[in-house]
């Protein structure tokens, strides 16, 4: 039995996404989540000041006995991870790599679309990833900047979301694809208009799902899964604003967040 948590960190509230997955797989586990929302967004800085922040990120949860580090942004899983990898004696994941791999597994006709933030379709992680894992599929990356402010002003049934939702996807619907990839950690919860939009043919990869699932293979191979069934402990920090965090954060997790806590950016 290892009852130490599980340290899960983003730039802002989007993690909680990844969090709530993991506490659906892994309901026993204690988790420490930090959202790094005083130097959000990440994608609109350099390689070298990501990797500084999520080095940083995960000091900060090192310092709290986290057994695992889980990089619950696409910015920093792309730019960050093996820099984090090598800084740390504990294993650390990030969210890519497992969407990537499932979108590649899932599609029938080969052509995958991924959606994300302007930087992280820029980046070419997902794109990149899923053709190693499917060398011959035709990956159509289209950035939905729009997405994120949508969520956070609780829109995300609304008019506003469809009609922008048919703006960005209609390429999609055009080349046919079978697979689409939500690579940002807000868009699970636009989910329904996105499958509305979409069509129900195709197959909605969700990477917080698929993360928590490897999370769940990681811990189990390492035998250091939480075998005390109690009611698990979490702690949330954030580098600004807790309150926001609070107010939108409960949405994305579907549940009261206490145990918040505001940290100086010093800190870090």
């Amino acid at each position: 039995m290892d009852n130490r948590p599980i340290g899960i960190f983003d730039s802002g509230v989007g993690g909680l996404t990844v969090m709530r997955e993991v506490i659906e797989q892994l309901p026993y586990e204690n988790i420490v989540y930090l959202g790094d929302t005083a130097r959000i967004p990440y994608g609109s800085k350099s390689d070298q000041t990501i990797r500084k922040y999520a080095i940083q990120c995960s000091t900060f949860l090192k310092s709290k006995n986290v057994k695992t580090i889980v990089i619950a942004c696409n910015t920093a899983s792309s730019i960050a991870l093996e820099h984090v990898r090598q800084s740390f004696d504990i294993p650390v994941i990030g969210v890519i790599d497992p969407g990537a791999r499932s979108a590649a597994t899932a599609t029938e006709n080969g052509k995958i679309g991924v959606i994300g933030t302007t930087a992280t379709i820029n980046s070419n992680a997902y794109q990149s990833k899923i053709m190693e894992y499917l060398h011959d599929a035709e990956v159509i990356g289209i950035p939905c900047p729009l997405f994120v402010p949508i969520v956070e002003e609780g829109w995300e049934y609304s008019n506003v979301a469809r009609l922008t939702a048919e703006k960005y996807l209609d390429e999609l619907v055009e080349h046919d694809v079978d697979t689409l990839v939500l690579g940002c950690t807000h868009y699970p919860i636009l989910r329904y208009t996105i499958r509305k939009v979409i069509g129900h043919g195709v197959r909605l990869i969700n990477p917080a799902y698929e993360t928590a699932r490897d999370l769940k293979k990681l811990l189990t191979n390492k035998n250091i899964l939480n075998e005390n069934y109690e009611k698990p402990k979490y702690e949330y920090y954030a580098s600004d604003a807790p309150e926001r965090l609070r107010r939108i954060g409960g949405n994305f997790l579907k549940k009261e967040i206490d145990n918040l806590y505001e940290i100086e950016i010093d800190n870090l």
